[in-house]
């Protein structure tokens, strides 16, 4: 279920990994296995994931509600 979340989140944003995980201050393959579903996502990866991009981060746990905050402004 993340790893489909997160695929959204970052198409919905139209961002390719290397600048989604620039963004994050992360490392690429770090993203990349998230995406991909090999590792689970850390509590401080969703924070960073809400802080940076205003993820509502119970639609990302549970697919419940909008995507993103309504505060959102996509500052790409």
């Amino acid at each position: 279920m993340y790893a489909n979340h997160l695929k959204k989140v970052r198409q919905s944003l139209e961002l390719s990994i290397a600048k989604m995980s620039k963004q994050l201050e992360m490392p690429a393959s770090t993203l990349t296995s998230y995406e991909r579903g090999e590792r689970t996502p850390s509590v401080e990866f969703l924070t960073r994931l809400y802080k940076v991009f205003n993820i509502n981060t119970n639609w990302f746990v549970s697919g419940e509600g909008n995507m993103f905050n309504k505060s959102y402004i996509n500052n790409n």
